[in-house]
């Protein structure tokens, strides 16, 4: 029987030492990334009664939202790219103080202003955090456990962005309509502060280097620079505004921003400098189809809790944790089947995104049929659904990030997630900006009619799941043909110092 990839690369080091605190070193990495992603839909079930308590306007609320957003989105690449020039660890401890206080400053904030300047920081420290996440990973596991760790990393991600208005129900619910919204936020601290301990004790210390490698401060400007006009007109939008009216001229200049940053990028690897992305690895089909399908499947799968959600509260007069439980199913059949596909990825590899993509997709048809028609235990009788999407949804993400991340050196494991990352929240931004507009014209048109608004957007967001569909194929029939294997071709890293105790 011939041995795998991932078997080869077990026996291809001897002198490698598997770091013992590995999977402690993981369960710290997922509690700080769960934190980062659960404060992107936790918010969203608390607006109603921080609105009320901060005498909040339109445009105080949707600042709250999109500095979040913009923050984290900007700061992904810049960040993976410090943290695999430099200390990983140091940048991953730094990015949980930052998230801690600032979330610390938002609960404790007397006037909107303020909390929509703690909300930018906020998404600095998770911008920070979540690349560190990834490239620990890739440094720290080999082979099967690697594909095992992504699996708990993807069903994270599901579970995060699944429980968040569970979650945030329940402590609007414990605190009450003046305190409840603060605690949303408060609920950070303690748990950021643990973080900040452990990662102290179990993370691994940077390797010691001869020279630092370059940080590429001009290429961050321009890229930053980029992203943010890209994302500002997708998230700077009101509710009930229509897509035209956004500030759409701003992409001009964004793609100006990208050709000069993707020239300056060439010139500055001609002088033997370290880029802050390796375009390279868009030559990489595994790495280009991963990411065209995490962009378009996150457009989709981020705007399904957001309009859902505002049927159910706003639409059936569902309580924040009414609405929160109706999605829980979701939760539930993402975190199992994220778990068991990172058991099945080096078997079946693509094929399980393309039968997560279709169960999806089935699952979305499903509920777009039944919302007209139904009447009282709207969430009752839609969480069989849901649970079926959530139980498509962890053979996506979990195969995906193992799949896309799988010929990305470990040095540059930072700067590589931190691009899929980015591209993931320019996608959750996009469905967002697009999925919210039609929502909203199609309430105005059906006269209040929330069901009918719902299957509206339903019907754009199954679009952007079967784009996803068609990246996974396009891959799937690619990795056939020429016979590919999902592990790592890559050699293997040299082990990580550890931090003295």
């Amino acid at each position: 029987m011939t041995s795998t990839p991932a078997q080869q690369q077990d026996t291809a080091a001897p002198d490698y030492q598997p770091d013992p605190a590995r999977w402690r070193a993981l369960a710290v990495c997922i509690a700080a990334g769960a934190m980062t992603l659960l404060d992107v839909s936790i918010v969203n079930v608390a607006l109603p009664t921080l609105r009320a308590g901060l005498n909040a306007d339109d445009s105080d609320v949707q600042w709250i939202i999109a500095g979040y957003a913009l923050a984290f989105g900007v700061a992904l690449v810049p960040m993976g790219r410090l943290g695999d020039a430099r200390s990983r660890r140091t940048v991953f401890i730094v990015g949980v103080a930052v998230f801690t206080l600032s979330s610390a400053l938002a609960g404790a904030a007397p006037v909107p202003w303020l909390l929509s300047v703690a909300r930018v920081v906020q998404g600095l420290g998770g911008g920070i955090i979540t690349p560190q996440v990834s490239g620990f990973i890739q440094n720290l596991f080999r082979g099967k456990e690697r594909a095992k760790a992504f699996s708990i990393f993807g069903a994270m991600i599901g579970i995060s962005t699944a429980i968040g208005p569970l979650l945030g129900g329940l402590l609007v619910k414990v605190g009450g309509p003046d305190f409840g919204w603060r605690l949303v936020f408060y609920v950070n601290v303690p748990i950021g502060i643990a973080i900040v301990l452990l990662a102290r004790r179990l993370l691994p210390a940077a390797a010691a280097r001869k020279d630092k490698q370059s940080l590429d401060p001009f290429g961050v400007v321009l890229f930053g620079a980029a992203v943010l006009l890209v994302l500002y007109p997708l998230v700077e939008g009101g509710q009930g505004e229509s897509l035209g009216a956004r500030p759409w001229w701003l992409l001009g200049p964004a793609a100006a921003l990208f050709v000069g940053f993707a020239l300056w990028e060439l010139a500055w690897r001609r002088r033997g400098k370290e880029t802050l992305i390796d375009l390279t690895l868009l030559k990489v089909p595994a790495y280009l189809y991963g990411l065209s399908l995490g962009t378009f499947y996150f457009a989709g799968f981020t705007s399904i809790f957001l309009v859902v959600t505002l049927y159910l509260q706003t639409g059936l007069g569902y309580s924040a944790l009414q609405a929160g439980l109706t999605t829980t199913p979701f939760a539930i059949g993402g975190a199992v089947s994220a778990l068991v596909s990172g058991r099945l990825v080096g078997r079946l590899g693509r094929k399980l995104a393309v039968i997560g993509l279709v169960s999806v997709s089935a699952a979305l048809l499903i509920i777009d049929l039944l919302v007209p028609h139904l009447n009282g235990s709207v969430g009752l009788k839609l969480a069989p659904a849901f649970l079926l999407a959530g139980l498509g949804g962890g053979l996506v993400v979990t195969p995906n990030v193992t799949l896309t991340l799988a010929e990305v050196d470990p040095s540059r494991a930072g700067s590589g997630g931190g691009m899929l990352q980015t591209a993931q929240r320019v996608g959750s931004a996009i469905g967002v900006a697009v999925i919210l507009a039609q929502f909203f014209a199609a309430l105005g048109t059906s006269r209040g009619d929330y069901a009918a608004a719902l299957s509206v957007a339903l019907r754009t967001t199954i679009g952007f799941v079967v784009v996803a569909l068609v990246f996974a194929v396009i891959d799937l029939v690619r990795r056939t043909s020429h016979d590919r294997h999902p592990e790592p071709q890559h050699a293997a890293p040299e082990p990580v110092a550890r931090h003295a105790a």
